[in-house]
């Protein structure tokens, strides 16, 4: 696809601001210089962009946006017999959809926004195609042309030439001549008592919504489930392809905390790796959609006696959880380091032992996962397999994409070893991606036998064709600070 990758960007100082911050920036360093001052390192530094500019991304963002919606939703509209689909909301409370059908430049539904997606091909059976469905947005925009957007027919007060936005009982009525005009089999709304993702209709707006369109059209009403569930859980090959480019630079990233370039043994606390995982990714311009954590195993010392900060010593296991968001995709990844003690050059053979019994994990778990299988046949295929093969671990699983704890199924939870009602009996599909989270615990022999933790997180990839793979690869090392 033509903006699948972000185009490199290459400053013009003649016109680009931010080449012009820069020269500022430059001048700046030097006067501060020149009378003796400090200068701070964050002017130091020139600012980065990984994945190109926020127009560059919000173009990529555009074509994803038009592919899916032409690729996905007609044939799971079919899918799951549904052939009007009705999606109300209001400004600052969105339906959890709201990612999925509109583009980055739209960061609220418009006081009320309707979608409406009408499968107009369903009553005569014509083959499913990208033009049998009707994208029609009742208020708000056109999303870059995705929607057919319905204004009122009420002139704007103050001239101009503007017609009014639909406001109020204006909407609910179109809506219900949208329905007239179209006749439709089974309305599909959002509305679940499992699925968050698919129980975005709130109570008032289902009130207004019902009060409109009476019970001649409430009666065909129909909770939607998988329909949203899925179209927000599927991502395309495109997407596959930026999402490795976001797996390189997590693990850039970690790599670099996880060193001596920012960890000083005996000095540097857990809490400052923590920010200075948020301030890195800030400063590169992303974001993360949770706070990072970092954590520390020692010889012959118990958790709760390390405290909720410790200083980082020589000889210490670290863990991190870490996770970035761009272009409205998530990362999630937990890696494993090793302090290297005087004189050392790699870990003790216990620990990477132990690191091997969570990728043994990780084997199996990837095996296990294909479509058609719920999460929780997953989880009790691969926890029957590991207990097998003498592993003590947890396996607590989950879809990631437009969220981090994504849609789909649940495969496992870290106090829910036994399966998880409901959301645990979500089925995989194709073009799904998933973050492979779990833990092995191993007795260490050069630790007197203490079981030593090894929590894996790894994002993995379900293509078009049911097949697993990795986004990037996975920690079959530890990390070393010098």
């Amino acid at each position: 696809m033509k903006n699948a990758h972000p185009i490199e960007y290459t400053p013009r100082p003649e016109s680009d601001p931010v080449s012009n911050a820069l020269i500022r920036t430059a001048r700046l360093v030097v006067l501060l210089t020149t009378l003796g001052a400090t200068v701070p390192a964050a002017a130091q530094s020139t600012p980065e962009r990984p994945f190109g500019t926020l127009r560059e991304q919000a173009a990529m963002q555009q074509a994803w946006l038009r592919t899916r919606l032409d690729a996905f939703l007609p044939a799971l509209m079919r899918k799951h017999g549904i052939d009007m689909w009705v999606v109300p909301m209001r400004e600052y409370n969105e339906d959890p959809i709201f990612k999925a059908i509109t583009v980055p430049q739209t960061f609220a539904a418009r006081r009320r926004t309707i979608y409406v997606f009408f499968d107009k091909c369903a009553a005569a059976g014509t083959p499913v195609s990208a033009t049998c469905v009707e994208r029609i947005a009742l208020g708000g925009s056109s999303q870059g042309g995705v929607f057919e957007a319905r204004r009122s027919t009420t002139p704007a007060a103050g001239g101009r030439d503007r017609q009014a936005e639909l406001w109020g009982d204006e909407q609910w009525q179109l809506l219900t001549s949208v329905i007239e005009e179209r006749q439709p089999r089974v309305i599909g709304i959002n509305r679940s008592t499992v699925f968050a993702f698919s129980d975005g209709l709130s109570s008032g707006e289902l009130a207004g919504m019902s009060a409109a369109l009476g019970e001649k059209w409430t009666s065909k009403f129909r909770n939607a489930e998988g329909l949203p569930a899925e179209l927000i859980a599927v991502r395309l090959p495109e997407e596959e392809v930026f999402f490795r480019r976001m797996q390189e630079l997590v693990w850039s990233l970690t790599q670099e905390m996880f060193s001596e370039r920012v960890i000083t043994p005996g000095k540097t606390r857990t809490s400052d790796l923590v920010w200075w995982w948020r301030q890195r990714v800030n400063d590169l311009g992303l974001d993360t959609w949770f706070q990072p954590s970092v954590d520390v195993q020692r010889k012959g010392v118990k958790d709760a006696e390390l405290g909720d900060d410790p200083v980082i010593e020589r000889g210490d296991v670290l863990h991190c959880d870490v996770g970035t968001t761009v272009a409205r995709l998530n990362t999630d990844t937990q890696h494993m380091a090793y302090v290297l003690r005087e004189g050392e050059t790699d870990a003790p053979q216990g620990l990477q032992r132990a690191l091997a019994a969570a990728n043994a994990l990780q084997d199996i778990t990837m095996e296990e996962i294909r479509p058609g299988r719920t999460g929780n046949e997953i989880l009790a295929a691969s926890l029957a397999r590991m207990r097998a093969q003498g592993i003590d671990g947890t396996l607590y699983s989950h879809p990631i994409g437009l969220h981090g704890h994504g849609s789909g199924p649940l495969i496992g939870l870290w106090d829910h070893q036994e399966g998880v009602p409901g959301n645990g009996d979500a089925k995989v599909i194709p073009s799904m991606w998933f973050s492979i989270e779990l833990q092995a615990t191993t007795p260490v022999p050069e630790w007197g036998n203490q079981g030593v933790r090894m929590a894996q997180e790894e994002d993995a990839i379900v293509d078009a064709d049911g097949r697993i793979r990795w986004a990037l690869r996975r920690q079959d090392r530890l990390f070393l600070v010098r």
